[in-house]
């Protein structure tokens, strides 16, 4: 696939074979996301470690700021497979989710 560029504006695009591979390349090009999926610290957990992601992509720029963040959170059991755990982090709109359910250990 070929993607043009004039002046910060997609002006063409050629070798796509569906409009959303034609819309995919287009987003790619001007305004590029990730979903971010890691672990957060948890206390009181069988496991020191919760995995969690992105509840929609974020700027592709704002995803080294983002683990940063998330270094310095500590979370603690019990938590729910979706829960939330950080509300539009970076205010990019996304929040931040749990991706797997732990009990409180003891």
């Amino acid at each position: 696939m070929t993607v043009t560029i004039k002046a910060g504006k997609v002006t063409n695009v050629t070798g796509d074979t569906c409009r959303k591979g034609k819309e995919y390349a287009e987003a790619e090009c001007i305004n590029p996301t990730r979903t971010v999926t890691t672990t957060v610290s948890i206390k009181n957990a069988m496991y020191a470690l919760l995995s969690v992601r992105t509840s929609k992509p974020i700027p592709k720029d704002k995803i080294g700021e983002c683990v940063r963040h998330l270094r310095r959170i500590e979370v603690e059991a019990p938590v729910t497979a979706g829960e939330v755990i950080v509300k539009d982090i970076l205010q990019t709109g996304a929040d931040l989710i749990a991706t797997k359910s732990l009990d409180l250990y003891q």
